[in-house]
């Protein structure tokens, strides 16, 4: 039996909530599953991102391929660079040092990002990408 991690659709019209699920392939999308492992809510702000990582990473080990949104929800989590560690063999020590230098980048490029953002609110301009430059440049004879 083929085993993805996948998101199975939950809530209202326009509101959508998503379980994480491990299920058969071949079961439909809203169908029987074998275990909910986390919650993905998009519509929050910020969005809410509940996964159980000792499951997530227990389906990992056994085989389960995750989907390309599950994918990136695991990676946002670290639970990929977790699951990365424990398939090379390291310790405990050398994945926990490895998680905090993750969670520290994290940290810094979510602080660039919200710095960029403020500029951007300061200056009061917005930028538009693929816009043609108005400098011109001159050609030699």
């Amino acid at each position: 039996m083929a085993v993805k991690l996948r998101l199975r659709r939950m809530g209202k019209k326009r509101q959508p909530v998503y379980k994480v699920i491990a299920a058969d392939s071949r079961s439909p999308r809203d169908g029987k599953f074998l275990e909910a492992i986390g919650l993905y809510n998009p519509k929050a702000n910020p969005v809410t991102i509940d996964i159980k990582e000792d499951r997530a990473l227990y389906w990992l080990s056994v085989g389960a391929q995750p989907t390309d949104t599950v994918n990136s929800l695991l990676r946002t989590q670290g639970i990929n660079l977790k699951h990365n560690l424990l398939k090379s063999g390291a310790n405990s020590e050398e994945i926990d040092t490895a998680m905090e230098n993750w969670k520290k980048l994290k940290e810094v490029s979510a602080a660039k990002k919200l710095s960029k953002k403020e500029k951007k609110k300061e200056t009061g301009t917005t930028e538009v990408k693929g816009a043609a430059s108005e400098e011109k440049v001159e050609q030699p004879a």
